[in-house]
């Protein structure tokens, strides 16, 4: 059964738990709030510590500025100080300057002065003493014109003369000796240089010539050779361009042609045609066009393997074709490509004994006769084809040169040019290289030499360049500038006229004064 005392005693407790919480809570609520007072407090007062340190901060900072802007004045002013009196110590220094500086002056006015009343007095007593030496110097002179029998200028002029002449005397002296020392020393280094250049190369004496007949196995091969109506032959001859000579000589044919790479093919197809035994028309055809690409395949080779053996590289094909064309041409019975390269070798160590560039020497003395392989398709010397076969194939300017000049008709531009006219001079004058008989050679030179001496008014003459150029020294006195002319241009052609000889020949007419004293 409830009881109504619980209740109340149940409500009273709950009154009083709840005046108590609310007592708590108060008394918190105070406690708190005088903590929150005392933080501000405590706040307020720092910040106003933090502000009064700031400000005593800031006026130090101040002072310390203050301080150090008044220091800094006052040492610029100091400066400034001292800077005025070194310009106001310097200032009086210079007005003391100036001040000496103008009684110097004033003094050397003062001296200047009196030394030109004194220069006035001897200028007089100098000019009356130039009058007298002057008039002493002109009686003087009178005297030695009416000794002498010259005027002034003629005596000057005289003296100059003779002076002239006694120094031309010495330095012609001088010059001729210096001159014969050069020319000993000159020619005695050249035979060592040659000398040398021929030992380190050693070649046969004689090189092939071309072969011009072809043998035969027997005589009916003739026969079969001409063919039906001479059909053979005359396919023979189209198709190489060669003339076939068929005689009386026993097991014989003579090919006959300007041009040595016909006479080879055609040599090379007969020569297969008589070890084939089937002589007509068309097998002569084929026959020859298989020669021909193989004479044509082997110039090749040969111009290659000439550049490689000389160590040479850089030459247009077209050039290496020609310069292969000179195994089948002959000088003299020499044959070109083997005397193209012995100038090469001879040029390169000569080259090398002086110090210049070899392999300019060697290039040059290999192509030096190239234009020997076409001269007889083109008008003019081998050495103006040869030039200008190199110039338009690229090569250099120097290499032309050396080309164009190797029989001496031009002036070298370089050393190389002159060695490699050197070279092929020795090249082809070694004993035994060429067919051509001393006896037969020396007579050519005299037949020219006389044909030259046949002119009126040549004093002398001379055969050289192994004959492919003739000199002539003419008397002034009985032969003008004009008849020289005629006399070079009469001689060319009475020479072209009743010579044969390879090439040609230059045609050189000298015509000088001399005067000549002796001192005795």
């Amino acid at each position: 059964m409830f009881n109504p005392v619980y209740l109340l005693a149940a409500i009273a407790a709950g009154v009083i738990t709840g005046l108590l919480l609310s007592l708590v809570y108060k008394k918190a609520l105070q406690t708190q709030k005088a903590t929150i007072d005392q933080d501000k407090r405590k706040v307020t007062e720092e910040a106003v510590r933090d502000a009064e340190a700031l400000r005593k901060e800031a006026t130090l900072e101040a002072k310390d500025i203050i301080y150090q802007a008044k220091t800094e004045a006052e040492k610029e002013l100091k400066e400034r100080r001292t800077e005025l009196n070194q310009l106001e110590k310097r200032l009086r220094q210079k007005e003391e300057s100036i001040e000496r500086k103008f009684d110097q002056i004033d003094k050397r006015d003062h001296e200047i002065g009196r030394r030109e009343k004194e220069i006035g007095l001897k200028e007089k007593t100098v000019q009356e003493k130039e009058a007298r030496s002057t008039q002493l110097i002109s009686d003087q002179m009178a005297v030695l014109e009416r000794l002498s029998g010259l005027t002034a200028t003629e005596a000057r002029e005289e003296l100059l003369r003779r002076t002239e002449e006694e120094t031309r005397f010495e330095i012609a002296k001088v010059v001729k000796r210096i001159e014969d020392e050069a020319k000993e020393n000159a020619e005695k280094k050249a035979k060592e240089i040659m000398g040398f250049a021929i030992q380190r190369y050693a070649s046969d004496y004689v090189a092939d010539a071309t072969v011009t007949a072809v043998s035969l196995p027997n005589d009916e091969m003739k026969g079969r050779i001409i063919g039906r109506e001479g059909r053979n032959i005359r396919a023979l001859e189209a198709a190489t361009g060669v003339d076939l000579i068929v005689d009386d000589t026993p097991e014989m044919v003579t090919l006959s042609g300007f041009d040595p790479v016909r006479r080879e093919v055609a040599r090379l197809s007969l020569e297969r045609l008589i070890t084939d035994g089937r002589i007509h028309p068309t097998r002569i055809e084929e026959i020859v066009e298989k020669v021909k690409k193989e004479v044509d395949n082997s110039i090749r080779e040969e111009g290659e393997k000439a550049t490689f053996d000389i160590g040479l590289s850089g030459i247009h094909p077209e050039l290496i074709r020609i310069l292969g064309r000179l195994k089948y041409r002959t000088s003299y019975g020499q044959n070109v490509l083997q005397h193209s390269r012995e100038v090469a070798y001879f040029a390169g160590m000569m080259a090398s004994e002086l110090g210049v560039d070899a392999k300019l020497a060697k290039r040059a003395g290999l192509l030096h006769d190239i234009g020997k392989a076409v001269d007889h398709e083109i008008e003019g010397t081998h050495q103006d084809i040869g030039a200008n076969l190199a110039k338009k194939f690229g090569e250099n300017n120097k290499v032309v040169n050396a080309i164009q000049v190797h029989h001496g008709e031009g002036d070298p531009l370089t050393v190389e040019a002159a060695l490699v006219a050197a070279a092929d001079a020795l090249s082809a004058a070694r004993p035994g290289v060429r067919r051509e008989s001393i006896e037969h050679y020396l007579k050519r030179l005299e037949a020219l030499e006389t044909m030259a001496l046949s002119f009126k008014g040549v004093e002398k003459c001379y055969a050289i360049q192994a004959g492919r150029e003739i000199r002539i020294i003419v008397k002034p006195e009985e032969v003008n500038d004009e008849l020289s002319s005629m006399i070079a241009r009469d001689l060319s052609k009475k020479i072209e006229a009743e010579m044969s000889y390879p090439g040609q020949i230059k045609v050189t007419v000298i015509r000088e004064s001399r005067y000549v004293e002796y001192a005795k």
